[in-house]
């Protein structure tokens, strides 16, 4: 028996076809209606949902990169079952280069939403609605906030569902256990019944190649664990993912001009001295100092700071060193996989 059409909004897409499917979501206060885009894959056999979804923050640009890559390369061909790509959910920051919503509301905060609430409540529903409660799994994909950079990571709740399964087929260089916080999709996701992962990798405005790559290839790992692709798409990936069930941000003691002399990636001791803070003239040095071994997960990029500032963002690991290896490991794989020598993908 042929699989039936998948029908979102009002608009049926026929198995072995993909199409654009725009969600109303109101007039801006130009008259210029805003959607909220949808590109529908119906494979033509039976399968999971899937949806991957970036720009929740107007200003996280890198997964609508990698979701460009993914909608132009190869590898979604012949799915099983159905993939919902949303490239850019935050429309109005996305225009205006920015996290928020003209409300000033942060969308991650906003779910699950009310048709009849804010700005950021009606979109937080809308998404819920006819994004995530017609799917199965999602990834959530985001980039650090303005100057800051991440290294390419899964966070999600690891005693949860199949999180961990997701997280290890996705392969990023560090999975971190994160709690859900209220508001976000990953909760409210949850509390329907879907698992969300979500993916922090590179800064926001910023286009960083490895953090796009491990996207893209995290993407289609998932998809072969979920039994939607086959493996035949790229190398299979040797570097295993490292876990963490904790972390921590060190913030400047003082005021003043920050050297890091470690940054994304790199694995730290406890005790050993990662950066400095001088005041202007030189006269005054205030060593950064590690209080965990672990790994960089994330860091500043400004070189002035206040007193409190977030510096290096640390992920405790019981073998630093290893772990760091891992993550150049890992970059490696992904210059040399044959997956992004077609032009469309890079």
């Amino acid at each position: 028996m042929p699989r039936a059409a998948f029908e979102i909004c009002g608009e049926s897409v026929p198995p072995g076809t993909r199409k654009t499917v725009d969600i109303p979501l109101g007039v801006m206060s130009n008259h210029t209606p805003m959607t909220l885009p949808v590109y529908v894959i119906h494979g033509r056999r039976d399968g999971p949902t899937l949806f991957v979804s970036a720009a929740i923050h107007g200003d996280e640009v890198q997964g609508v990169e990698i979701i460009r890559r993914l909608i132009q390369g190869k590898s979604l061909r012949g799915v099983r079952g159905t993939v919902l790509l949303i490239p850019i959910v935050n429309g109005y920051g996305f225009i205006s280069h920015t996290r928020y919503l003209p409300d000033r509301r942060d969308l991650n905060r906003s779910f699950p939403g009310a048709p009849g609430g804010s700005l950021a409540g009606r979109l937080a529903h809308t998404f819920m609605t006819e994004i995530v409660r017609r799917s199965d799994v999602g990834l959530d994909l985001h980039t650090g906030a303005l100057h800051r950079t991440n290294l390419p990571q899964i966070r999600a709740d690891l005693e949860e569902g199949s999180c961990l399964g997701l997280a290890h087929a996705f392969g990023a260089p560090v999975i971190l256990h994160s709690d859900l916080r209220d508001g976000s999709l990953r909760g409210a996701a949850q509390e329907a019944g879907v698992d969300v992962l979500l993916y922090e990798a590179g800064e926001a405005l910023r286009f960083d190649e490895f953090a796009i790559r491990a996207g893209v290839k995290g993407v289609l790992g998932v998809m072969q664990h979920l039994g939607m692709i086959t493996s035949k798409s790229g190398k299979t990936r040797k570097t295993k993912s490292v876990i963490s069930r904790s972390s921590h941000w060190l913030r400047a003691a003082e005021g003043g001009i920050f050297r890091a002399t470690k940054t994304i990636g790199d694995s730290v001791e406890r005790g050993e001295i990662i950066g400095a803070i001088a005041d202007p003239f030189g006269e005054a040095d205030t060593e950064i100092i590690a209080r965990a071994t672990g790994i960089i997960i994330g860091r500043t990029n400004v070189p002035v700071v206040n007193q409190g500032d977030a510096l290096f963002h640390i992920a405790k690991v019981f073998n630093a060193e290893k772990t760091g290896d891992r993550v150049g490991a890992l970059e490696q794989e992904l210059d040399d996989d044959p997956l992004f020598d077609d032009a469309s993908l890079v």
